[in-house]
């Protein structure tokens, strides 16, 4: 299982919230960009799944 992001469901015009409940730190983003998840810290909780009020982030 991995976390992935769907670029064109994130509007890309604010601050991710799913970054705040990443126990891991593994989602970064730059300035409004959609996030990034590192692979190598993330370990597939599926928090920012369930915060991620677009649909944006999945779990694959």
């Amino acid at each position: 299982m991995a976390i992935t992001v769907i670029q064109a469901r994130c509007p890309q015009n604010h601050h991710c919230p799913a970054m705040a409940v990443c126990p891991k730190d593994a989602l970064s983003q730059v300035g409004y960009r959609a996030p990034v998840v590192d692979t190598e810290k993330c370990i597939d909780c599926g928090k920012c799944v369930k915060v991620c009020p677009m649909g944006a982030l999945i779990t694959a």
